[in-house]
Formats: structure tokens, C-alpha cells, sequence
């Protein structure tokens, strides 16, 4: 029985990531003595400033929305056998393409903001479609790919606006058009000033239906199959190069959504980028945390916004807000040495029983 349940554990890539989660509240808890904190006192602070009031969890909730659409971006180009590092400037291009749309081309309430988001997440496909073609065609890397299109978001959102969108004696945007906003004052009643948005909907739509597209369609079993072994894929007859370009673009497009809710849910404007913003970036790190997994993705995205938006609470008691940062990071950290060490157990399980590598 003991050995049945230890293999089950062993299996089992929640409470692998649950381990690390532990492991990381342990080392902050370390560096917080080291420093002359109570680690009990912060740790409550934090759960404190995510769980206190529903007005905190519609923060967090908030904060968690756009990491989760970039992080579902990341786990579905992993689960694709590709590797989408330009996150970050799909989320750009998103909101970029959004802002125009909502400037630019009038409608009534309620479909304008429906095409704006739209009009951000074919941006964000267009940019890692671009990426795809000159992996499928051209054999160039992806990795390499998306960190320069990142980069090329990064001057053309600041170019823009600077120039064509740029509100008179500013270093930010034209607001959007109030017909575009995506936010409800459904709940405002309830939760005071916060404003509500339709993005965590549209994150929550978009997780299921990868995961459907990933397990129960035929299209994500062929996306799978070349992205396990494009030549086999190749050998027996399926068409490789669009499907790498598909998955690309399917992941841009995530990412461009989450830029685009972000821009009509939440700030409402773009302002000159003085650095990248991290959204796509953090997608990775969610994408970690949730075991490459669609639904993990949504878990794991709330729990990292949840650390975000709680840990700037710890400044409360003089703590560093940074913590959060380095708990973060171990928790990665334990993943990824986990996740070598249950390889390493299984290459010398299949060498003792005489299993060809």
C-alpha cells in the first residue's frame, strides 16, 4: 500500500509543484529571519493583502488576468514542442493594436470593445506567426526570432506613442474611447472603487478551450506530434511547417490578448516604455509553476498575482516587497531541479532494468 501511494505521489506534477511552492515560502521565511523579520508576521501581511477583503481579490484577480493569457501563451508553444520567448511582444503588439482600433474606428458600446480585443490578439498572431514562418521555412530558431520581435514591439508601441497617439504635453497615450472599455460596474457596489473587467472571463474561456484544443481535437494531437518529432511528423505525411506557424500564431494570439484586456479592462492608456513591462515574461514563469499545463496555468497565474499584489504589502512592516521576487524564483528553481532529478531516477531505473535509451 505504502509503495502504491509513493507512486502516486511520485507521479504526480501537483504536488511536485506544491513541494516547491513550500520549498520557496521556506527560503523567504529564512531570509526574513536573516534580516530581523518575523517571517510569521509577514507571511500574514501578505495573505493579509490578497485574501483581507473582496476588494483585494479583485485586485489580485486583476493583476493575475493578463499573466495568465501569456502564460497559457508560453504552455501552449511548449506543449507544441516550441519554445515562445516573444510573449512579451505579442502582449506589446496587443495592446498596441488595441488602443488603434479604439481610436481610430468608431462603433456602439459593447462591439467595439469585443473588436478591439479581437483586433490585439491577431496582432499578437501576426507577430508569432512571423517567428513560425522563418522557423518553418527558414529553419531560424524561434527563441532567437521572438527576442528580436520583442525589441521591435517594444520601439513601435513607443514610437506610436509618441507620435500618432500622443496626448498633447505628455509622455503617455490618448485615453481609449470610452465606448471601448471592456470594465463593468456591476460589483462596484460591493468592492468599492474597483473597477470590475471582462478580461478574467476571456483568460478563463481561452484556458478551457486550449486545453480542448491540446487533448480532445485532432488539431492538437497533429500540433503535438510535430512539435515531439517534427521528422517523424514529416515522414508520415503531416503538414510540419504550417503547423508550426499555426502554433506560433495560436500563442501570439494568447499573448495578444492579454495586452489588449489589459489596455480596455484596466489602464486605459500606453505610456512611453522606459524598459519592457515583464507581462510575457512572467507568462513564463506561470507556465512553469502550472506544470506546462492549460488548467495549471490559470492556478498558477492567480497564485503568482496573488505574491505580486500581496507582497507590496510587506512595505506595511518595513519588510522588502522583493521577497516575493525571491520566493518566485526558488520555487522555479525547485521545479526545474525536481523535474531533472525525477529524469535522472528514471534514466537509471531503465538502465537497471536492461531498457534501451
Amino acid at each position: 500500500m505504502n509503495k502504491k501511494l509513493f507512486k502516486v505521489i511520485w507521479n504526480d506534477a501537483f504536488l511536485y509543484t506544491l513541494l516547491a511552492i513550500i520549498i520557496g515560502l521556506a527560503a523567504g521565511a529564512l531570509i526574513l529571519i536573516v534580516t530581523g523579520f518575523n517571517p510569521l508576521t509577514a507571511y500574514g501581511v501578505l495573505f493579509q493583502g490578497i485574501f483581507g477583503s473582496p476588494k483585494n481579490i479583485m485586485y489580485m484577480v486583476q493583476y493575475a488576468t493578463p499573466i495568465i493569457l501569456t502564460g497559457l501563451a508560453v504552455t501552449f508553444a511548449f506543449r507544441t514542442g516550441l519554445f515562445n520567448i516573444g510573449a512579451e511582444g505579442q502582449y506589446i503588439m496587443g495592446s498596441v493594436c488595441a488602443l488603434a482600433v479604439s481610436l481610430l474606428v468608431p462603433l456602439p458600446a459593447g462591439i467595439h470593445g469585443f473588436v478591439c480585443v479581437l483586433a490585439g490578439g491577431l496582432a499578437g498572431a501576426l507577430l508569432g506567426s512571423i517567428a513560425g514562418l522563418l522557423k518553418a521555412y527558414k529553419g531560424i530558431h524561434e527563441v532567437i526570432v521572438t527576442i528580436m520581435l520583442n525589441w521591435i514591439a517594444f520601439y513601435f508601441s513607443n514610437f506610436l506613442v509618441m507620435s500618432a497617439f500622443k496626448k498633447p504635453n505628455s509622455t503617455a497615450s490618448m485615453d481609449i474611447a470610452e465606448t471601448s472599455r471592456i470594465s463593468t460596474g456591476a460589483f462596484r457596489g460591493i468592492l468599492g472603487t474597483v473597477r470590475v473587467h471582462w478580461g478574467m472571463f476571456i483568460a478563463i474561456a481561452a484556458v478551457f478551450v486550449i486545453w480542448l484544443i491540446l487533448n480532445k481535437t485532432i488539431l492538437g494531437y497533429r500540433l503535438r506530434v510535430v512539435g515531439f518529432n517534427r521528422h517523424a511528423a514529416e515522414y508520415g505525411g503531416l503538414p510540419v511547417a504550417k503547423s508550426i506557424v499555426l502554433s506560433m500564431g495560436i500563442s501570439g494570439l494568447l499573448a495578444g490578448l492579454g495586452g489588449a484586456v489589459q489596455l480596455l479592462g484596466v489602464v486605459g492608456r500606453l505610456t512611453q516604455l522606459g524598459a519592457q513591462e515583464g507581462y510575457g515574461f512572467d507568462g513564463i514563469s506561470v507556465s512553469m509553476i502550472g506544470g506546462i499545463n492549460p488548467i495549471g496555468a490559470l492556478f498558477s497565474g492567480l497564485f503568482y498575482g496573488g505574491m505580486k499584489y500581496g507582497g507590496s504589502k510587506l512595505n506595511t512592516i518595513g519588510a522588502p516587497s522583493e521577497l516575493v521576487n525571491v520566493v518566485i524564483g526558488v520555487i522555479i528553481y525547485s521545479i526545474a531541479i525536481m523535474g531533472a532529478f525525477k529524469a535522472l531516477v528514471k534514466f537509471i531505473k531503465a538502465k537497471k532494468g536492461g531498457i534501451p535509451l
